[in-house]
């Protein structure tokens, strides 16, 4: 599977935040995927490996510049 997922792109996750909020906004990009609950702001920071097997799509993709 092609991960179609960058800065600045909304993602699904499997599990839902303890707020309730399943979506987060990708903010930064490396060996490590750092993510921000998109309701309430919390950011959580996850090796990219298990991303990807948390990950159930992409909402929004990365716009390349």
């Amino acid at each position: 599977m092609k991960n179609n997922y960058g800065l600045n792109s909304i993602v699904q996750m499997k599990k839902m935040h303890p707020c309730g909020c399943d979506t987060f906004k990708v903010i930064r990009v490396g060996v490590d995927i750092k993510i921000e609950c998109t309701n309430c702001g919390r950011t959580i920071m996850l090796p990219r490996v298990e991303f990807n097997k948390k990950i159930k799509k992409v909402i929004t993709e990365a716009i390349e510049w």
